[in-house]
């Protein structure tokens, strides 16, 4: 207790304007209560006890008000640095470049920008043509890599790449040539390479919400299929999806690396401890705050629930008696967030120096976009918000960072996506609702 009370102090030191931390039921509202520097806290022991009915509210799209801009706490500010279609994935090049994935439009800009630029002063086409592209990966590590890596719908794909050029040195290589056997609901794949460059990971998305219509099968036929595949892994639809796969860096030894992921939409690899994190968008269907959606390093050979339980030991309705040699496996993720919420982007603040450092407390936090939610009552999500991190394991808090994007109960003008650390220090934030990428900077930048 004398921990969390030590950490409940020095948040508050880091957000002045902080009231309290908000845990349990008080932390699971809608959008009303978020404001920079608001924290929440949400645990296992949380979550309500059964299911309810659903509610969908799906957000009306409507044109930013005059003079609105997105809020962020005290001693920062956000400009628009570049307006894109549809921007999504985001992921900043050794050299400084920025690369954007326009996922409808089937192509990757590239940004470039001076140091302490407030707006990008120049936006290319990579490459264009591709098949939903999301994620974003550049091979080998360091300041010279030779491929960028580019994650469409169903393919892992490489281009020849020589830093700073603004367009693909060459046509595309496949790496991986099918993801999954399916494709379909869940579209994003994402990638990371491990810290040393050995594993390129590709994350994919289930191919329902809860499994509702998979076959059955007998105990030995279960054995077998989990023999050739993973501990809890589904089939049919669904067959090796929900997980996150891994490849040596030419797309070969493929192998499951974590399963039960409903929808791992990004990655990032810690910069410190070099373990995996995932943002999971949960299940659908079972009420306004189950599941939450949630945080997660992910371990190799972990098993996180989907679609027979979730956070724990807590068992899917459509599932009920069917695995319960699966619930003591069931590992609970690291941060729970608002149920529906939508995470879909994460990066590690890593920034030394730069025109836009942020200060020192924020070395090593993570920062995750909320897309919104739409199978809820109650609007929650659209922000940004700070994971923070003490020695590279989370407190399993979460503080709002950057909101403002909801009109009112019917319409909101923009959805964060991705986000990545520019060269400078700044944070570059995705917003494929007002086709925006938003630069976060500190009004007096910490010097170094």
């Amino acid at each position: 207790m004398i921990n969390r009370l030590l950490l409940i102090s020095s948040i508050s030191l880091a957000f002045p304007a902080l009231a309290q931390v908000r845990s349990g039921a008080a932390a699971m509202g809608d959008w009303r209560q978020d404001a920079p520097g608001v924290v929440r806290h949400i645990g296992p022991d949380d979550l309500p006890t059964a299911p309810t009915s659903a509610k969908a509210s799906l957000a009306a799209m409507v044109a930013r008000p005059n003079g609105v801009a997105p809020k962020v706490p005290a001693g920062f500010k956000v400009t628009p640095f570049a307006s894109l279609d549809g921007p999504r994935q985001i992921r900043t090049a050794p050299n400084g470049d920025v690369f954007v994935a326009e996922t409808d439009a089937g192509r990757v800009r590239v940004l470039r920008a001076p140091a302490g630029a407030e707006k990008a002063a120049s936006v290319a086409i990579f490459a264009d043509g591709l098949d939903r592209p999301f994620g974003i990966a550049f091979y080998p590590a360091g300041p010279h890599p030779r491929w960028v890596y580019i994650a469409e719908n169903n393919r892992v794909l490489r281009f020849a790449y020589t830093s700073g050029e603004l367009k693909a040195g060459g046509p595309a290589q496949t790496v991986v040539a099918k993801i999954a056997p399916t494709s379909g609901m869940h579209s994003t794949r994402d990638l990371a390479f491990s810290a040393y460059g050995k594993i390129l990971f590709v994350s994919v998305g289930s191919g329902s919400n809860a499994a509702e219509s998979m076959s059955a099968k007998s105990p030995q036929a279960i054995k077998a299929w989990e023999a050739a595949h993973a501990v809890g892994a589904a089939w049919d639809r669904d067959a090796d999806r929900a997980d996150v796969l891994a490849f040596d860096p030419d797309g070969g030894g493929r192998r499951i690396f974590a399963d039960g992921l409903r929808n791992c939409v990004s990655m990032a690899v810690h910069p410190t401890t070099g373990a995996l994190w995932c943002v999971v968008n949960e299940r659908d269907g079972l009420g306004d705050n189950l599941p939450p959606d949630y945080v997660t390093s992910v371990r190799a050979g972990g098993y996180y629930g989907w679609p027979w339980y979730y956070i724990g030991r807590h068992e899917d309705p459509h599932h009920k008696g069917e695995r319960p040699d699966l619930a003591a496996k069931v590992i609970v993720p690291d941060v729970l967030i608002q149920a529906h919420s939508a995470p879909l982007g994460i990066t590690f603040y890593t920034a030394k120096s730069g025109a836009a450092l942020f200060p020192d407390d924020y070395s090593g936090d993570a920062f995750v976009t909320l897309h919104g939610s739409w199978n809820r009552g109650q609007r929650t999500g659209y922000k940004l918000v700070r994971l923070p991190m003490r020695d590279g394991a989370p407190t399993r808090d979460y503080q709002d960072f950057m909101t403002g994007f909801v009109v009112d109960d019917h319409g909101v003008w923009g959805r964060p996506v991705g986000v990545a650390m520019a060269a400078d220090g700044a944070l570059l934030v995705s917003d494929d609702g007002s086709g925006t990428i938003w630069r976060i900077a500190p009004t007096s930048p910490r010097k170094h």
